[in-house]
């Protein structure tokens, strides 16, 4: 007998545990940034590495949330990141999968599938960042989607990432970009 799976490019979100996991954590909402501490930008690397490593693992499993949270605290570095802002970005890109894939397909020169899940994860991360979190700089959340896609990435992976977070910027934050480039 087949099972009815859910996609295996998104983390499977258990209503309930989703709820009490939020409350227990203190997962803020997107765009809720209140109780997150102001870090550097290395512990706020380190948090993009760790959720970069949960969006892979998601795309890959079919993971509960829940259980990433607990899985990622085990991972060495998690000790050394931003742990509000770690919590607080996997939310957001769990939350809002659909609506950065769809703006992601307009920027990628083959279909979603097709690119490597190294790749999508880092493109969902950074067009999160991109799309919800203004109080980051275009240039700084392209610049930290080039790092990763250099450090876990193919060859010239960070070379395609840099191309299409650039005009995904210029579609989603649209003023800022052209202010710069002024």
């Amino acid at each position: 007998m087949i099972e009815n799976k859910p996609a295996v490019t998104s983390l499977v979100v258990d209503a309930e545990a989703e709820a009490g996991t939020a409350a227990s954590i203190g997962v803020k909402k997107p765009g809720s940034r209140s109780g997150a501490k102001k870090s550097g930008s290395q512990n706020r690397r380190k948090s993009r590495e760790l959720v970069l490593k949960a969006v892979y693992r998601g795309m890959l499993n079919d993971s509960e949330l829940s259980q990433v949270f607990r899985d990622m605290r085990d991972d060495p570095d998690y000790n050394k990141a931003d742990e509000a802002y770690f919590k607080h970005l996997l939310q957001a890109v769990t939350e809002n999968l659909v609506a950065i894939d769809d703006k992601i397909v307009n920027f990628i020169d083959r279909s979603i599938t097709e690119l490597s899940p190294v790749e999508h994860a880092i493109l969902r991360i950074a067009g999160c960042e991109l799309m919800f979190d203004l109080t980051i700089p275009y240039r700084v959340v392209i610049n930290e989607g080039v790092e990763l896609a250099k450090v876990f990435g193919g060859t010239d992976g960070h070379k395609y990432i840099n191309g299409v977070l650039d005009k995904f910027a210029a579609d989603v934050r649209e003023a800022e970009v052209k202010a710069a480039r002024s």
